[in-house]
């Protein structure tokens, strides 16, 4: 039972001196971002105490190389600023910190607001839809349709116009039918 104890204290004290030696070879993660200023602009600040700072973009140096502010402004918000940016002093780096930002200028917001607003107007459009369709229907016949008035055409043409022998008789019988007389 004692050996169990030891062995248990010997794996947790490995443990933690693997952690406490991983921890120290990490890289410094000495850049933060700003991005809660009023202008809408997007500021990186370096956390190295060294008095000259060079900052790097995707690899390449982006400012003086006698560079004494420990802040960049990437610009704009709105404008996507994107890249791999870190900071280096004379005896420190930075760790690299990634910045991407995409915005969206035409996106609507999808709150539980909107969304309700959405099927509101859906739901009153079909009502409106239906309200109109039941009183389009329920129309009594106050016109009566081309078809119903044929017979009445055709029988004043026949005897007003009579023109059955006629080569022209089937050219002026589709006139009438588009109501265009012939005769008067």
């Amino acid at each position: 039972m004692e050996h169990g104890k030891g062995l248990t204290g010997l794996i947790l004290a490995i443990f933690l001196l693997q952690g406490t030696v991983a921890q120290s070879k990490q890289e410094n993660n000495l850049v933060k971002v700003d991005d809660n200023r009023g202008d809408g602009s997007v500021i990186l600040t370096c956390d190295l105490k060294d008095k000259t700072i060079m900052w790097f973009k995707d690899g390449n140096r982006i400012s003086s190389p006698n560079a004494t502010k420990n802040t960049w402004n990437l610009g704009s918000i709105t404008k996507d600023p994107r890249g791999t940016f870190w900071c280096q002093g004379a005896k420190d780096k930075s760790k690299p910190l990634q910045v991407y930002y995409r915005m969206c200028e035409n996106c609507i917001e999808l709150n539980i607001g909107t969304i309700s607003g959405f099927i509101f107007a859906e739901i009153i459009s079909i009502f409106f839809l239906a309200v109109g369709v039941y009183f389009i229907a329920g129309q009594d016949g106050v016109r009566q349709s081309r078809v119903q008035s044929l017979p009445s055409q055709q029988t004043y043409f026949a005897q007003q116009c009579a023109f059955e022998n006629n080569p022209y008789f089937y050219v002026q019988m589709i006139l009438i039918l588009l109501g265009i007389p012939l005769c008067a």
